[in-house]
């Protein structure tokens, strides 16, 4: 299957009444002006000197502000400084100079059934056809985007679902890897131990207290003081966080209140982490998360729905595995509109999109 980025089709300006828009000055650091315009995923306009601009880069629960420079940039209620001339407004259609562009990429309409059978997403619908199409998105997205990946520890738990990421990060369809201490921990904890929490990798088998180690590995690589310092002090040769590290594949580990040691890498101030993790998202062009709800709701917040490369508007696709449909949910529910989930076991999906990117 080949694969072409869709056409963007721009608003007709031309049919479109309204004023400027209002732009106010924030009144203290971090502190929006009453009535303030929060952003959403989609391509959003703003009227300035009866010109449309676009926030080129637009995130969702951020609000534009007009840089001295006359440009819309998209900002974090935290990063505000008093002064900053913050766009206000509540409507979307151009009656107050701001105007979503929810379907620039629409297809042409298609005919459906007014009755008809599995036509959502679930565990019982067919995926073949999404196998190929997302196999062919990735092959695209090597040469001409950025693909970044979340990954809960599920994806390091099995033998082949370890080999055949660490296999797609060593044959370029991975340019970031953003997780948290327990993906890498138990990814490693498999190269030096071959378990994951102490069950085997291969076969679930205990080992004999293998509830030590993850503890144990977690000293010895704050004893070695860095993970490359470790990966290279044990010889360790196999595994994600190995593939990551030889190529040179930024990795963000997000720490969480939960967790143990952590290793030295992960990120102990959230807003640190969340600034480390935007700075990936803003760069990517496909983003697929797989088995971890907290990390892909949080993703999926920093991630709109397009983004602009050498002029030219083009889409953000955004994909979320999980075997819970629960979990698919409720990352839609939570304003990632424009994801596509699937319901699969994702140590199943991870080998058998290895092996159709060959």
């Amino acid at each position: 299957m080949s694969f072409v980025l869709p056409a963007y089709r721009a608003p007709d300006f031309s049919r479109i009444d309204g004023p400027d828009a209002t732009f106010v000055p924030a009144p203290g650091d971090r502190v929006a002006p009453e009535g303030y315009h929060a952003l959403s995923i989609f391509p959003e306009y703003f009227r300035v000197g009866e010109q449309w601009l676009l926030c080129e880069e637009s995130r969702m629960d951020c609000v534009p502000v007009l840089e001295p420079d006359g440009h819309i940039a998209a900002r974090e209620f935290r990063t505000l400084r008093a002064g900053e001339r913050v766009c206000v407004g509540r409507t979307e259609d151009g009656r107050e100079g701001i105007y979503v562009h929810a379907d620039g990429f629409a297809a042409a309409e298609v005919r459906r059934e007014t009755f008809a059978f599995r036509t959502g997403r679930s565990r019982e619908t067919a995926c073949s056809h999404d196998y190929d199409e997302l196999c062919a998105l990735l092959r695209h997205e090597r040469e001409h985007g950025r693909i970044a990946w979340v990954l809960g520890p599920a994806c390091a738990f099995d033998a082949g679902a370890r080999d055949a990421f660490a296999a797609l990060v060593e044959r370029g369809f991975v340019h970031a890897l953003l997780a948290g201490n327990a993906l890498a921990t138990h990814d490693l904890e498999a190269g030096l131990f071959g378990t994951a929490l102490g069950q085997g990798i291969y076969s679930p088998e205990g080992a004999p207290n293998g509830h030590y180690h993850h503890l144990d590995l977690l000293n010895r690589v704050r004893a070695a003081g860095s993970i490359p310092r470790f990966l290279e002090e044990t010889g360790a040769s196999d595994g994600i966080v190995h593939a990551c590290v030889a190529r040179g594949v930024p990795l963000v580990l997000a720490g969480s209140i939960r967790d143990d040691g952590p290793l030295p890498e992960v990120y102990a101030d959230v807003y640190a982490a969340q600034d480390a993790m935007r700075a990936q998202v803003r760069q990517a062009t496909c983003v697929i998360c797989l088995a971890t709800a907290l990390h892909a709701i949080a993703t999926g917040n920093m991630t709109p729905s397009f983004r602009v490369r050498e002029g030219r508007v083009r889409p953000v696709y955004f994909y979320c595995v999980d075997v819970s449909e629960f979990a698919l949910g409720k990352l839609r529910d939570r304003g990632s509109l424009s994801c596509r989930t699937l319901v699969a076991n994702v140590q199943d999906f991870v080998r058998t999109l290895e092996r159709g990117t060959r």
